[in-house]
C-alpha cells in the first residue's frame, strides 16, 4: 500500500458528510504524496493515458486546457475513484430523499458505472487540467449526460504561492430569491477537494429546498497550475 492508499484509509467520513450537508464541500489535506502528485504532472505531455484534449478558450469555457484520460485509468485515480464513491452515496441518497427527487444511486461504483454504460455514457470523465498565466474557468457544472452523481472531487497537483500564484477554486451558491455567494478556496498541493456537482439541500423554515452550485477557477497570475478531476458517472459516447 503506498502512501497516497494510506492516507485515504484515514478519512473521517462523518465529518465529510458534516461538510457536505452544512456547506456543499469538504477539503480533505495531505491525501496524495508529493511522488505522486508529481507523476501525474510528469505525465501530462505522454499522449497515451487520454483521449482526448479541450482548448478552453475556443469553447468559452476560459482559458488553458485539459485533457480525458482513456481506460483502463491509472490505478492511483481508480483506486481513488472507486474507494471514494461508496462513501459519498449515502449521503447522496440522502440529499434525494429530502428534496423528495425519486432517485437512489447504487451502493458501488461498479453499479453506478454499469448504469451510465446502459444509458450510453461510456466515455471516462476523469481529467487533468492545466492552466498558465491568465487561465481561468468560468463557473460551470460537469453533467455529461442524463445520468450523473451530485458529488466529484479535484485533487490539488502542486503548490500555490510556489508553483503558481493566483487560481483560487471558487463554489458560487445560487440561492433562490437571493442573491448568489461566492466560496473561495486554495488548497495545497496534495489536497482533495470533494464538493457539490450542481445542487444541494439547505433546511429552511419550510423544510429542505434546493440551492444551486457551479464552480470555477480564478485567474493565474503566474506560473502554471495542474490540478485532476474525478468525476463518478461516464460521458456520452
Amino acid at each position: 500500500m503506498n502512501t497516497t492508499s494510506r492516507n485515504l484509509d484515514t478519512i473521517d467520513w462523518q465529518n465529510v458528510s458534516e461538510n457536505m450537508n452544512k456547506t456543499g464541500y469538504a477539503l480533505l489535506s495531505d491525501m496524495l504524496a508529493p511522488e505522486d502528485c508529481d507523476q501525474l504532472i510528469n505525465q501530462y505531455n505522454a499522449t497515451q493515458f487520454y483521449r482526448k484534449t479541450i482548448v478552453m478558450e475556443r469553447y468559452r469555457f476560459g482559458l488553458g486546457e485539459y485533457k480525458y484520460f482513456q481506460y483502463p485509468l491509472p490505478e492511483l485515480i481508480q483506486n481513488i475513484r472507486q474507494s471514494i464513491y461508496p462513501k459519498l452515496a449515502p449521503i447522496a441518497n440522502n440529499w434525494m430523499k429530502v428534496l423528495n427527487i425519486p432517485k437512489k444511486f447504487p451502493d458501488t461504483f461498479a453499479a453506478l458505472q454499469q448504469l451510465c454504460h446502459e444509458n450510453d455514457q461510456t466515455k471516462p470523465t476523469v481529467l487533468i487540467l492545466k492552466y498558465g498565466k491568465g487561465g481561468h474557468n468560468t463557473l460551470h457544472q460537469d453533467l455529461y449526460g442524463e445520468i450523473f452523481f451530485p458529488m466529484q472531487l479535484v485533487l490539488f497537483l502542486n503548490e500555490p504561492e510556489i508553483d503558481y500564484t493566483g487560481g483560487e477554486f471558487v463554489l458560487m451558491q445560487q440561492t433562490p430569491r437571493a442573491q448568489s455567494k461566492a466560496i473561495v478556496l486554495k488548497p495545497k498541493k496534495g489536497d482533495i477537494l470533494l464538493f457539490t456537482t450542481n445542487f444541494r439541500p439547505v433546511k429552511g423554515s419550510k423544510g429542505y429546498h434546493r440551492v444551486n452550485m457551479k464552480h470555477g477557477v480564478s485567474e493565474i497570475h503566474e506560473g502554471n497550475r495542474y490540478t485532476l478531476g474525478i468525476i463518478f458517472h461516464d460521458a456520452l459516447s
